[in-house]
């Protein structure tokens, strides 16, 4: 294990969910049933033996906090760890400020007061596992400055658009980091993930603030991949189960991909827990006339409908001849009689009572706002 700290960052500035964002930070969206999102970041560095956190947060933070508490569910050395919650004051979704280097720059005395030699960034808006130590190995062994993540995609003509993809030479330096702009099949999508000596983080801090103050870290990473004396930015390949939660279509296909076994293999490993703030809670309840098939269900549930290729969170209530087909229905929510929902996303203890169709495309599913009552 080598001596790292770890930064998660919740500041997303251009990626905005629709209906999910307004009321809780990507980070804290509910995922596959049982999950929040932030938990693969969070998970993905203690399992690799970093137990210093610190996760920034800008924006409705009530229930990230909530989910974060101590962060002693993440199997952080009580001794020895700290998961640190640190805030911005920019707080505007549009605002051109709202960067992830003005999180950092407010907060500059606490990075400095790390003793560690390394930092591993990550932010809190994509889905995956990977070992950081095995990174920050080959990352000193290259002698690179810095070293990054990506994932070679085939598809980023009509996924990712929101993401970066990075250009690569032929001993995977980096070249450039740019915007998916859709006009490229095959592309090499960054996991905006990144490790450094802690130095130099701050050094790239104070620089991106001198260049302008819309700089983002990716800016200032990529201005110095063509600067007169260039770093040396090297890509590592993540192979395995990866979504960037950067959209609400996004958000729908993370959790559909992953009720295929084959997916959910290529993320959730026996060596590599996900952890997640757990609740007591009693065993669900699947009633003669409830019929389940490829669905995800979490526990706390009373089931007497029929749930399709779904994902249904904690204590929520299908209720006898509803139908929910390729759905996420989060925690507390109630399907009514005879109801059917299909390609939609309904919200924390929302009921759909009286209405008896909610049914959307599947390349454009539908939304039911937290507690409305339908």
């Amino acid at each position: 294990m080598y001596k790292a700290f770890g930064i998660i960052n919740s500041s997303s500035r251009n990626i905005w969910v629709e209906g999910l964002q307004d009321y809780r930070p990507i980070g804290a969206f509910s995922f596959l049933g049982r999950y929040r999102v932030i938990d693969f970041s969070i998970s993905n560095m203690t399992n690799s033996g970093i137990d210093r956190i610190q996760v920034y947060i800008n924006t409705k933070p009530r229930s990230l906090v909530e989910h974060l508490g101590t962060g002693r569910h993440y199997n952080i050395n009580s001794k020895s760890g700290k998961l640190q919650l640190l805030f911005s004051q920019t707080d505007a979704r549009s605002d051109i400020y709202n960067t992830d280097v003005q999180a950092y720059y407010e907060n500059l005395e606490y990075i400095k007061r790390m003793q560690h030699p390394y930092v591993v960034i990550a932010p809190s808006y994509f889905v995956y596992s990977a070992n950081y130590d095995e990174l920050i190995e080959q990352h000193i062994k290259s002698g690179a400055d810095i070293t990054m993540l990506y994932h070679s995609v085939d598809n980023a003509k009509e996924s990712f658009l929101n993401c970066t993809v990075v250009n690569l030479n032929r001993q995977k330096g980096v070249l450039s980091l740019e915007p998916n702009q859709g006009n490229t099949a095959k592309r090499n999508v960054s996991l905006a993930t990144y490790v450094m000596k802690r130095e130099l983080f701050i050094d790239l801090i104070l620089k991106a603030k001198e260049t302008s103050s819309m700089f983002t870290l990716k800016d200032i990473i990529n201005d110095q991949c063509s600067a007169p004396e260039p770093l040396d930015v090297r890509g590592v390949a993540h192979k395995g189960f990866f979504a960037a939660i950067n959209d609400f279509n996004a958000y729908f296909r993370a959790n559909m991909d992953l009720i295929d076994y084959k997916n959910a293999q290529s993320l959730f490993m026996a060596d590599w827990p996900i952890y997640t703030r757990t609740n007591n809670s009693s065993p669900t309840h699947y009633y003669e006339t409830a019929s389940i098939r490829n669905s995800v269900v979490s526990n706390g549930c009373i089931i007497e409908g029929t749930i399709e290729n779904s994902v249904v969170g904690r204590g929520c209530v299908i209720h006898k001849g509803a139908v929910v087909k390729n759905s996420i229905i989060l925690a507390g929510a109630e399907i009514g009689e005879d109801t059917i929902v299909e390609n939609t996303v309904v919200d924390k203890r929302a009921k759909l009572l009286r209405v008896k169709e909610v049914i959307s495309s599947p390349d454009n599913p539908g939304y039911i706002r937290r507690q409305d009552i339908l």
